[in-house]
């Protein structure tokens, strides 16, 4: 599905504000931390931290039990929702990023089990290291054969780099191998990238290798050991409480690092956001000036209205919204809601700076889920398409097993509505249609943000390259000095502001001044150049879909070469390796990779490009680690199709 998200200011008197805040702060929020709280002391936890779940139907009871305490009866059912819903949500992730931690755990020891250095490989085989050689050569040309072979016979599969396959292959042969001799002769295979180098190993590179990925291995046993999901304090109580325990003399390991959690966790000022998971809780209108307002179905909030404040580049969606509402309200048994554009909702307070009270300090926005397929006539029947099979699918499974309850029929009228009305205007528009041969992959690294590589999948032929300098290489309007310049400049520009603002940072922090430095969204504006340009080569070779990085992990890869770097330059003074950290931290370009991956999604998406996420490869140059991310991505692709 097509799906982005649209944000907007709301508006409105101050006594609505308060009394918003007040619903979300006394009722919204504070059920989540009981709820939370609850699941972190239950008699069960550890049974769920076994499983690595906790299921629908504890959270919904630990809920109602909740909710029939005299503080939260008078609260809106829908906010009830919103906190039941947001703390499944917070523990599925949870549940799913410490399985993700495992795993991976998992894999860098046994990798690190692995790693020796040629010294130890000689030791342990009881042979030179020439001899290995020998043997590590007769072990690659068998493996490489067998691939070889296997590929011939998917004859009708486009040919593909088989790197990845090799190694694979040769780490299940190192799992499987008994004689020390050919163990050894594997290891040394897999250390050395599938090669056999004649050069003699570097003893400081290896040790700078090892000591980087244990540095990985002890951050990810440390972050198997957070703590649990907990929620949002919104005074200062927890952390007053914290310091006065730290005071004391804590001879505890685990109960040292949970004060210190608590002293340095980030504290939120704004309470849970509120989820609308159906298009009709949202009521649109105009007021008398013509401007576009918004209420919200619930006891105690329904007589609220707010005024939509937008940039231009999102008012055409708000637009159709209300107009979308409008239609609604005026065929209510008519309508099929599944063919309105907007999806959800959340209400989320922003963080703001000021004196004041909290409703006048920070910001009230509405974050709207729309499909963007519905915008036009031929994407609207593509969406009706997909609910009327989906749909008629549930009613053929519910009359198969009898059931004759009222939501079957509640489906049957879906049914009907989706099929009979067709009351939405909306403007022709011819899909995209792009050469299902033709992907392509976007590299990102620090000191180049984005490199563009358009790959034939069939052939595996790259057609071209695209830098940064290349991408932005369109001219922008001329300044006094009518010098000519491109988009490039502004990233210069931004670069050098992030060098100013870096000092002007340090020296306020001697002084003790604040030192809150914008770039004045010069980020976000060249994130969307380079999105406006990825996808503009995307439509010139009329490309399939654009494969970006999977950044689950890009952090922690970057935390570790970093360190790794420190020890070794300094070995043995923590303070030193402290301050090089540091300063090659504030050396290298730094980049918002998410918030331009999510520029570029959204660009492709409304040009009609589908987009897919690959695990970014090692590469030499950020050329072949584009490449070989459009490499990835078909690899992913034959393993869901199988």
């Amino acid at each position: 599905m097509s799906i982005i998200t649209v944000q907007c200011q709301l508006k409105a008197t101050e006594a609505s504000l308060h009394h918003l805040w007040q619903l979300m702060v006394e009722k919204n929020t504070l059920l989540v931390n009981e709820l939370l709280k609850q699941i972190n002391t239950h008699p069960d936890l550890d049974n769920w931290l076994q499983e690595g779940n906790i299921t629908a139907e504890v959270i919904n009871g630990l809920c109602k039990n909740l909710r029939a305490e005299s503080h939260f009866q008078d609260m809106p059912g829908r906010f009830a929702n919103a906190a039941e819903n947001l703390v499944k949500y917070i523990y599925k992730s949870w549940f799913a990023q410490q399985e993700k931690r495992k795993v991976l755990l998992q894999k860098k020891q046994h990798w690190l089990d692995m790693l020796r250095s040629d010294l130890e490989l000689e030791l342990e085989s009881g042979c030179s290291l020439k001899k290995l050689r020998t043997q590590a050569t007769k072990v690659l040309t068998k493996k490489k054969a067998e691939l070889e072979r296997n590929q011939e016979e998917k004859s009708d599969q486009a040919p593909k780099d088989n790197s990845k396959a090799l190694f694979n292959s040769l780490f299940q042969a190192y799992d499987k191998a008994k004689a020390p001799q050919q163990r050894c002769a594997i290891a040394y295979l897999l250390k050395n990238n599938c090669e056999v180098r004649e050069v003699e190993e570097d003893p400081e590179a290896y040790q700078l290798r090892r000591r980087k990925k244990e540095i990985e291995i002890d951050r990810l046993d440390e972050q198997l050991k957070s703590r649990l999901p907990k929620g949002r304090n919104l005074s200062d109580q927890e952390w007053l409480e914290a310091l006065e325990q730290a005071q004391e003399l804590i001879l505890d390991d685990e109960k040292f690092r949970e004060v210190q959690a608590s002293l340095t966790r980030k504290q939120s000022s704004v309470p849970f956001s509120i989820s609308y998971e159906t298009s009709t809780d949202l009521r649109w209108s105009r007021n008398e000036h013509k401007r576009i307002c918004v209420s919200f179905n619930g006891k105690g909030i329904s007589k609220h209205t707010f005024e939509v404040f937008c940039d231009q580049r999102q008012l055409h969606w708000f637009e159709r919204l209300a107009q979308d509402y409008k239609i609604f309200t005026q065929n209510k048994e008519q309508v099929p809601a599944g063919l309105l554009t907007l999806r959800s909702a959340r209400l989320v307070w922003q963080e703001g700076e000021g004196k004041g009270e909290p409703w006048q300090v920070h910001r009230l926005l509405l974050h709207c889920s729309v499909e963007t397929r519905l915008w036009t006539a031929e994407g609207t029947e593509e969406v009706r398409a997909e609910k009327i099979a989906k749909t008629q699918k549930i009613i053929d499974s519910m009359k198969a097993k009898g059931s004759q309850s009222n939501k079957l029929t509640a489906h049957e009228t879906s049914l009907k509505l989706l099929k009979t009305f067709d009351g939405f205007s909306r403007p022709s528009q011819a899909g995209y249609k792009g050469n299902p041969s033709i992907v392509i992959g976007v590299s990102f690294g620090r000191t180049k943000p984005a490199t563009v590589a358009i790959v034939n999948i069939e052939t595996g032929k790259v057609l071209a390259y695209r830098d940064v300098k290349q991408l932005l290489s369109k001219p922008i309007k001329e300044g006094k000095t009518k010098k000519k310049k491109t988009q490039y400049e502004q990233l210069k520009r931004r670069r050098e502001q992030q060098r100013l603002n870096n000092y002007e940072h340090h020296n306020a922090q001697k002084k003790g001044t604040p030192c809150n430095f914008g770039e004045s969204r010069q980020g976000e504006y060249v994130d969307r150049l380079l999105a406006k340009a990825i996808v503009e080569v995307a439509l010139q070779y009329r490309a399939s879909s654009i494969v970006l990085p999977d950044l689950r992990n890009i952090r922690e890869a970057a935390e570790s070469e970093v360190k790794a770097r420190a020890e070794q330059r300094f070995p043995g003074y923590q303070e030193l390796q402290d301050c090089y950290a540091q300063d090659y931290r504030a050396s290298i370009h730094r980049w918002s990779y998410k918030r331009l991956a999510e520029c570029i999604q959204v660009k492709a998406q409304r040009a009609g490009i589908a987009t897919e996420k690959a695990q970014q490869p090692h590469g030499d140059t950020p050329q072949e680690k584009a490449r070989n991310l459009v490499l990835a991505a078909c690899e992913n692709r034959k393993v869901s199709a199988s």
